[in-house]
């Protein structure tokens, strides 16, 4: 009998999983379409809250703007190693237009510790003046997956 513990855990993450892998500092990659409809795929951070995903932009960043005009995207998270990872289909929802000082804040100010550490809050600090976007994306399709082997449908 072979020593298999180099697969990891195989199979679907679970809720207290999911939301653990996605506490972590790890990118996200949002796709959008671009003004003529083709795929533009941008990485950004992320913040889950269980049911939602939030995004902020930057105000002249294209992804804000085509989010806006067309609200279907897709983000994906993942890692090397264990290969955690969520592949989502979502709609996002516009919160906010480019602004200052909104709800986008205290997300962003959240997003810069857990992506910068202790220092985030000195990156944000000095950009704060610097007008951003707030989407929502609302997952319509979701999946997850752990581990080393294929999915039962691939086999």
């Amino acid at each position: 009998m072979s020593d298999e513990t180099w697969r990891g855990k195989v199979g679907v993450l679970d809720q207290g999983e999911l939301k653990a892998f996605l506490d972590e500092p790890k990118l996200a990659r949002l796709a959008c379409l671009d003004e003529e409809g083709w795929p533009y795929v941008n990485p950004c951070w992320q913040e889950w809250d269980g049911e939602s995903f939030w995004v902020i932009a930057r105000e002249k960043s294209k992804w804000g703007q085509y989010l806006k005009d067309d609200q279907r995207c897709g983000l994906s998270v993942d890692e090397e190693g264990s290969l955690r990872k969520v592949v989502a289909k979502c709609r996002a929802v516009l919160i906010e237009e480019p602004n200052v000082g909104g709800l986008w804040v205290d997300i962003a100010n959240r997003m810069s510790l857990r992506y910068l550490g202790e220092n985030g809050p000195l990156y944000m600090k000095p950009t704060l003046d610097k007008p951003r976007w707030l989407f929502r994306l609302d997952p319509i399709w979701m999946q997850t997956w752990q581990g080393v082997d294929w999915a039962a449908r691939y086999k």
